[in-house]
């Protein structure tokens, strides 16, 4: 555990890059949001919901992208075994969506008390979240985070094994993959049973519970292809 936490702390050498960075994009984004909203003016009710803390979770996609790609050669160089580096960006990415994950908990709650600071903009508190239950609000935007690096490291360690051809080959056979489920599913008339599978379901098991099966799956898959991966 002791050298999973040593390149835990390589990969977050410059604090400002891996964890500062999107807090900044993120703050940038609300305050266009703010000003646009304010220059725009009219009726202040609440509904104005915005999407852009979609930015959040791009760059949480991002991260461990490039953490595959740039770090993961540093860290054999230096000894690190595979299953320590990938156990050491499992931490990390876990960890650090929390943290997000409590900031945007904090700040719904702020926006919540300030009216939509005081343009009835919903930035953080978007209406499909759990509302009234802060734990699971906190699962329904930290785990979604944890999908998307999850996907990230995967892309990357696919870029790894077998570099740029590979993840066009990944990014075709996933495609090729939900187009085919799509298919079977018309073809069996069977949206009317998935939709009504999906309406039963908590929010939570729609937000955290099955995304979380999502981000297992991608990261079970690609610490197998990265046993295999060369520097």
């Amino acid at each position: 555990m002791r050298r999973v936490l040593d390149v835990a702390r390589i990969q977050t050498i410059n604090p400002f890059l891996t964890i500062g960075l999107p807090l900044v994009v993120l703050g940038l984004v609300l305050l266009l949001n703010l000003a646009t909203f304010a220059v725009i003016g009219g009726p202040s009710d609440g509904d104005r919901t915005t999407g852009a803390l979609l930015a959040l979770y791009v760059m949480m996609g991002i991260a461990p992208l490039q953490t595959m790609t740039q770090l993961f050669p540093f860290a054999l160089g230096l000894g690190v075994t595979r299953r320590t580096f990938y156990a050491a960006t499992a931490l990390v990415v876990v960890a650090q969506s929390a943290v997000y994950g409590l900031v945007i908990v904090i700040a719904s709650q702020v926006e919540a008390s300030t009216g939509g600071w005081g343009l009835g903009l919903r930035f953080f508190g978007l209406p499909f979240l759990p509302q009234g239950n802060i734990a699971a609000q906190w699962l329904a935007v930290t785990v979604p985070m944890v999908v998307l690096a999850s996907i990230g490291v995967f892309v990357g360690v696919v870029f790894k094994r077998w570099g740029q051809l590979g993840v066009y080959g990944a990014t075709i056979g996933g495609a090729a993959l939900l187009t085919g489920l799509a298919l079977l599913v018309t073809g069996l008339d069977g949206w009317p049973a998935v939709g009504g599978f999906l309406a039963s379901q908590p929010p939570l098991a729609l937000l955290a519970g099955y995304p979380l099966l999502i981000a297992l799956l991608f990261g079970g898959t690609g610490w197998l292809v990265l046993r295999r991966a060369t520097a």
